[in-house]
């Protein structure tokens, strides 16, 4: 990939041709044959800007490091259209849960919220301190049918 004076010059010199044609030219093509042109345009606002001699804010986004990391999971979740809850891979990834995993679903009315817990591969009845699942009536219950 050219950059500098030598992407200007064979910028200047393949003028005539498209825009893709230039940035090919330039050598800003990917490994698999696709166009960079977002790379190919910022190198040649920065080739201009040193040949005029500005000085062009460097952008926290570019270059390495210290910029934003993308999108950052905001641990909040949204009824959607269908009715349905849907939790992101940022929040089963931060959980260690891998694709087949299963979890009955324990709601709780007084605080509104809703559980996942892990199914062992022995179903075995729970008693005592832990919660039964619920019975068809109640889980009718709670999502409000009658």
């Amino acid at each position: 990939m050219l950059v500098g004076k030598e992407l200007l010059d064979k910028a200047r010199s393949l003028s005539n041709r498209p825009e893709d044609d230039i940035a090919r030219g330039c050598g800003y093509v990917g490994p698999s044959g696709r166009l960079l042109k977002k790379s190919f345009y910022r190198a040649l606002v920065e080739a201009k800007a040193e040949a005029q001699g500005w000085q062009l804010p460097r952008s926290t986004t570019s270059g390495g490091g210290s910029g934003s990391r993308g999108r950052q999971a905001e641990f909040r979740t949204r009824v959607h259209g269908n009715g349905n809850l849907l939790i992101g891979h940022a929040y089963t990834k931060r959980l260690g849960l891998e694709p087949g995993q299963e979890f009955r679903i324990e709601l709780n009315r007084d605080s509104r919220s809703i559980c996942l817990l892990p199914l062992n591969d022995e179903t075995t009845e729970r008693t005592g301190d832990q919660v039964q699942p619920f019975s068809e009536s109640q889980s009718s219950e709670m999502a409000g049918v009658e």
